[in-house]
């Protein structure tokens, strides 16, 4: 199978991840963080650190910003690969990052408990461009180093 096609598939069944987040009833979503939020207080106290600061809201935004930072990684990728010209790569990454968080949020509108909203929209899409950033600069990083190791040759 081609890689785009691939890559295609990559993010596709990621997204329906993400969608089946928010798929996830209030009491169902909240035990999820709450496991979460227990286990990271358990380190901090470990380590002898205060995580008073740390609540189920912080778990809650720090892991949409962190699911949509993998999915602005992916699209990274998967934008690559399809032979685009630069600006369309561009306009197509942009424009999936923010329509995949105002899809997510707006499924969010029609399940027990949750609620969409439009502040998560702004976070999700800072996700995707903190995701984005990082790859590109991994990415830019590798073809420096592979850039002077063919110099030294």
């Amino acid at each position: 199978m081609k890689r785009k096609y691939i890559w295609i598939l990559i993010v596709g069944l990621y997204v329906l991840f993400i969608f089946s987040n928010s798929m996830k009833i209030a009491d169902t979503s909240s035990k999820d963080s709450g496991r979460l939020l227990y286990l990271i207080q358990s380190g901090f106290r470990y380590f002898e650190l205060s995580g008073y600061w740390l609540t189920e809201h912080v778990i809650r935004k720090m892991g949409h910003f962190a699911e949509y930072s993998i999915l602005g990684m992916l699209l990274f990728g998967c934008l690559g690969a399809q032979g685009l010209s630069e600006e369309k790569r561009w306009t197509y990454h942009a424009a999936s990052g923010f329509l995949v968080a105002f899809f997510d949020e707006t499924i969010q509108l029609f399940v027990e408990g949750r609620s969409g909203q439009i502040s998560d929209v702004w976070l999700d899409s800072a996700g995707v461009a903190f995701g984005t950033l990082v790859t590109m600069g991994i990415y830019l990083i590798y073809k420096r180093s592979e850039i002077l190791n063919v110099k030294k040759l």
